[in-house]
This record gives structure tokens, sequence and C-alpha cells, in this order.
């Protein structure tokens, strides 16, 4: 198996798929990626192929002491609030409600890792954000947790809301939150983020980008996973979310 073209021939599958608004079926056996190293590659492959650069991060932990994982989001995948969205080009539409954060300070390559102290205190903003969650993949969330991974974390778009001050006693693990599509409540009886306080993923992943010799700008929209859990929207109509202390966020499916 020639596990060093898997990751390019793979992403560009991905990408042909979301250009074409088709879904992928069955592949290959040696086509799916065999590790995360692999998923990861295939990654960075897709953002090269598609010729856009990174403009944030979706991270997030399916437990509170669990692994970290993430993907780097497409700068062009990235929204302001009150943005419109053609639900044909996202199907399936899975709708989450989640907290992003924004550092104050770039972190650059380096031998030593960044410590949870340097990475914490490098805090400088948060917002709501709504994430549209998209597979091209025609089986999901049918198919293997890797090849999630290298999809992109089965990322569609994220409308960011406005960004305010990082505030540390702010209730991260357990926030007044609404979300509502066509004005009906969407949240599910059990509210939490799976990975507790979201805020033990930033150390993972300031080190995560930055051995790969990347810098992680400043500017990066960090999103850690959803509080409402999954919601499929099956029709169109108005998206409104609230997280009690952040500025509204909201998009609009057509």
């Amino acid at each position: 198996m020639n596990t060093a073209s898997n990751p390019s021939h793979l992403a560009q599958l991905i990408v042909e798929a979301q250009r074409e608004r088709r879904s992928l079926g069955e592949l290959d056996n040696d086509l799916y990626p065999a590790d995360m190293a692999a998923a990861y590659l295939t990654q960075q492959e897709i953002l090269r192929l598609r010729g856009v650069e990174a403009g944030g991060w979706k991270i997030g932990s399916k437990s509170h002491t669990g692994p970290i994982q993430g993907s780097p989001l497409p700068r062009d995948c990235l929204f302001p609030s009150a943005s419109q969205f053609d639900r044909v080009a996202y199907a399936p539409v899975g709708l989450e409600l989640e907290i992003a954060f924004r550092f104050n300070r770039a972190f650059s390559p380096r031998d030593q890792e960044y410590s949870e102290d340097e990475v914490m205190a490098g805090v400088g903003g948060m917002a709501a954000t709504i994430e549209i969650v998209s597979s091209r993949f025609a089986a999901w969330p049918r198919i293997e947790p890797l090849t999630q991974l290298a999809d992109l974390l089965n990322h569609g778009a994220l409308v960011v809301g406005e960004f305010v001050p990082y505030e540390a006693d702010f209730d991260f693990v357990h926030p007044e939150l609404e979300l509502t599509l066509g004005g009906n409540s969407i949240v599910p009886a059990a509210v939490a983020n799976p990975a507790g306080d979201p805020r033990r993923l930033l150390p993972w992943l300031v080190n995560h980008h930055t051995r790969q010799g990347l810098t992680l700008p400043q500017d990066f929209v960090i999103t850690t996973g959803s509080y409402t859990g999954m919601f499929f929207a099956e029709g169109p109509g108005q998206v409104d979310g609230q997280i009690g202390g952040l500025p509204p966020v909201s998009l609009a499916l057509v």
C-alpha cells in the first residue's frame, strides 16, 4: 500500500465531491486513512487543493478526559452572523451551538511545548458560534472516525457571533443557552459539551498546530464542540442561537 499517496488522492476526491455537490460512495480500502497522521495530512491536502488558507480550527473530545482531535477550518467557510445558506450545498444539514475563542497573541513553532498556563494567558476573546455540520460521504454518520477526521471533521460552515473580551469566571460547563429553528427550540433535554470545560482543548490545539511547523495566528477562530448535540434541519428556516453573556448568533437556511 502506498500510504504516502493516499492523503492526496482522498483529498482530491473530497474536494471534487464538494465542488460538484455530490456524495462519495464506497471507496477502495487503501484510500481510507490508515491512522490519525494520514487523516491530518488529508486535511492539509484539502486546503491546499482548494487554494484556501485556514482561518480557524474546530476541536473537541467525546468525554471530559478523553483524547482530543480537531480540524483546520477553511477561511472561506467562516461567516458572520445573519448569513444565508443554501441547504442543498450542505446536505445533510446538522446544526450545533458552540463557544469559540480567539487568542490575543500568536503562537510560533518551538522545541518546547506550550504549557497550559501560557496558552490560557493568551486567550483574548470568546463568541457564540453555530456550526453547519456536513459530510462529503453518502453513508455519514456511519463511516469510520478516521475518515470523518480526514473530511475536516464533517465541517460545512461556521457562523461566528461577535467576540467579547474573555472572562475566566464565565460558566463554560453549564451556560444558559437557546437554539431555535423557525422559532421552535431544538435544544435537547440534556445540555452539555462532551469535553466538559472546552478550554481544556486549547493547549492541545496550540501544540498540535505548532508541531507542524506552523504559527497559530491570533485571529484564528477556535470553536470547541457542541453544547446542544447535533440537530438535523429537514427544511428551511431562521436559526437563532444564544449563549447567556455572549452576543447572539443567527443564520438563515433557504
